[in-house]
């Protein structure tokens, strides 16, 4: 099992999740993170510190194409190990339904 940021993370992209992580497993995109699947070691800290509800673990359904969507970006993005602000506007867009296809940028983020 894993862990896996899903689209409720764009756009707001909380980074308190980042803080509690032991494995450094967070990488940033612009307006989004995610977890590489390889590298979580499935501990769940992550989960709850979450104010947007975005981590979700691999064994819920229909998560396979946010395993492959994690992975695809953790691969090229900068690992994020410090909680930052969250974007501006965040409050607006927390929770607001298809974010992916309305904000979802695959820019590399702003590194550490």
């Amino acid at each position: 099992m894993t862990y896996v940021v899903t689209d409720n993370c764009i756009a707001c992209k909380y980074t308190d999740c980042v803080e509690v992580c032991p494995v450094d497993c967070f990488y940033e995109g612009v307006n989004t993170l995610v977890i590489h699947p390889d590298e979580c070691i499935d501990c769940g800290v992550c989960e709850p510190e979450c104010p947007a509800d975005a981590i979700r673990p691999d064994t819920e359904p229909d998560m396979e194409e946010w395993v492959a969507f994690n992975r695809k970006y953790a691969e090229v993005w900068p690992v994020i190990t410090e909680k930052r602000d969250p974007l501006p506007g965040y409050e607006d867009r927390d929770g607001e339904p298809n974010k992916l296809e309305k904000y979802f940028s695959p820019e590399p983020g702003q590194g550490s």
